[in-house]
């Protein structure tokens, strides 16, 4: 069979496409040019860095597997204050990875409903127990504020004292049961948390809520607290308010953290710290129940 003028030209023109699309596929593109990693003692440097900057409304820690030490500054950081940071992790400042949150990063207290004192509403994290004695753990900067708690805003129905607290630095309190006719709820076993777990807060302000553990050992340097750093805490996309302070942190029965702080609200969301009840209950020698 002859083949038609018309017919040789489609089949160069096809011949021509394909022949093109192959050497597409062998072309390879130029290779992207990677961001350097820096090493641990570089990250230590900055790290250490951050944290003399004595910068108010950030959190950080230090992502080893991207060689970054990750800066999270708060509305209230001014670029002047971006600028300090920079300035003081010096001629290692690439090494700073550093973010924007659109809220105010600040221990989230109230007055309000729940575990009151003083005029303030806080959460009841856990309850534990040493030698027969019943205590529960709320937060830290609860306890700085309240030295003795009732279950009622009126302040009739006592909980009991503060035995112990540590902030800034940690963010736990002890808070002994003195009213032995309260009844204490348990059934939660201390767990580690680990980024990318599924998380749930419950709070006396906002109930309960999900999200996600996105960091470890997580350094924040609250809004309103200069010089009060806390250390070793643990960042999730789970949003709490004012009051929420001290609940818990929890995957399924395993109890992970106690309500810190953070930024935004349950309506827009936000980001929240928590600290690790594991460390909370080995400083005073408690067992959860």
């Amino acid at each position: 069979m002859t083949t038609t003028p018309q017919r040789t030209r489609t089949s160069r023109l096809l011949m021509a496409a394909v022949g093109a699309v192959t050497l597409a596929a062998f072309v390879q593109p130029a290779a992207a040019t990677a961001a350097p990693r820096f090493g641990a003692d570089t990250l230590a440097a900055v790290d250490a860095a951050v944290d003399r900057s004595g910068v108010v409304g950030i959190s950080w820690y230090t992502d080893t597997a991207a060689g970054r030490v990750v800066v999270t500054a708060d509305a209230t950081v001014s670029p002047a204050a971006l600028a300090t940071l920079k300035q003081a992790a010096g001629a290692n400042a690439g090494a700073l990875r550093i973010e924007r949150n659109a809220g105010v990063f600040r221990p989230t207290v109230s007055p309000g409903d729940a575990i009151y004192g003083g005029g303030y509403r806080c959460s009841l994290g856990f309850n534990v127990v040493k030698g027969g004695v019943y205590y529960l753990l709320t937060a830290g900067h609860c306890g700085t504020l309240v030295s003795t708690w009732y279950t009622n805003s009126a302040q009739t129905t006592l909980i009991g004292a503060t035995t112990g607290y540590s902030f800034p630095g940690n963010d736990y309190a002890l808070v002994r049961y003195d009213n032995t006719s309260l009844s204490h709820s348990g059934g939660y076993t201390v767990a580690d948390a680990f980024v990318g777990e599924s998380v749930t807060r419950d709070g006396s302000t906002t109930g309960v809520h999900s999200g996600k553990v996105t960091a470890l050992n997580v350094s924040v340097r609250y809004s309103g607290h200069p010089g009060g750093k806390v250390g070793g805490l643990i960042q999730t996309t789970v949003c709490a308010e004012g009051g929420d302070s001290g609940g818990p942190l929890y995957d399924g029965n395993k109890a992970i953290g106690l309500t810190s702080g953070g930024s935004g609200d349950c309506r827009s969301g936000g980001t929240t710290f928590f600290q690790p009840v594991r460390e909370a209950a080995d400083a005073y020698g408690v067992s959860l129940l």
